[in-house]
């Protein structure tokens, strides 16, 4: 079974995780649709991207289980630049991408759906960024491109609490476009592709490069910084403790180290 494909339908490209059941994001599928992009770009057949997540989720998180197979703060630091460079790439995309979140974007999930363009979203979707639950920090730019949507306060509070807002809190925030009931979200979803695919792609193409110009020059350094102390976290004995709690189902000890 493919974890991550996509098909075109008038002029729409349908990307989906299909990694049950919390369709978490490896490397595998990181990859892979870093590999999806390019092959959407050359195909030259789509006009607008629609990312979902098949089963329960759009996305509960990054594999933790993963993260364990890493030793050394230069490992966990590469990861996270490797998730960065294609979220990045996600965002400077030449095609809209909207995220079409049911169930739950949580962490890396979350930062997948931050790099997006146009978020929807079902009104009873969590959505947060848990990692400092598990003793770690958010890797894949979420401390950078979350303050951007809900403002520094709230982005302060979700992180440090690692608790998650629903998606129609999240709507009322601003971190995503527009909530509904769950039966409509791709009902909705696809009529705004339809909406979009049915413009110019030339002057779909010249939108895409220009609203970037309207963020902080300051992101690139922001993330860099995220990657570094990510990967200098994951070397705490705190980092092991949270993670190794999660696996286990149970509460962490943290100790402060």
């Amino acid at each position: 079974m493919s974890i991550i494909d996509f098909q075109v339908e008038e002029k729409i490209a349908y990307v989906s995780i299909k990694s049950p059941p919390a369709n978490a994001l490896s490397s595998q599928i990181i990859t892979k649709l870093d590999a999806l992009l390019t092959q959407i770009e050359k195909d030259n057949e789509a006009k607008v991207v629609v990312l979902r997540g098949e089963g329960k989720f759009f996305s509960a998180g990054a594999d933790i289980k993963e993260f364990t197979s890493l030793q050394e703060a230069s490992e966990y630091e590469s990861l996270a630049k490797k998730g960065q460079d294609i979220f990045n790439r996600v965002e400077h995309f030449p095609l809209p991408v909207i995220a079409s979140i049911h169930g739950a974007a949580l962490g890396g999930g979350l930062e997948l759906a931050m790099a997006c363009h146009i978020r929807y979203a079902t009104v009873h979707a969590k959505i947060g960024l848990p990692e400092m639950q598990l003793g770690i920090i958010p890797g894949f730019a979420g401390t950078q491109r979350l303050p951007r949507y809900v403002g520094n306060a709230r982005a302060y509070e979700m992180i440090l609490t690692g608790e998650p807002i629903s998606g129609k809190q999240a709507e009322e925030w601003g971190l995503v476009n527009r909530a509904f009931a769950e039966d409509d979200l791709e009902k909705e979803v696809h009529q705004l592709a339809v909406k979009i695919a049915a413009k110019s792609k030339p002057g779909i193409n010249r939108i895409m490069q220009l609203i970037p110009y309207a963020n902080t020059s300051q992101f690139e350094e922001g993330v860099n910084q995220e990657a570094r102390l990510f990967g200098e976290i994951f070397g705490s004995a705190d980092a092991a403790e949270g993670v190794s709690a999660f696996i286990e189902k149970r509460t962490a000890y943290f100790q402060d180290k």
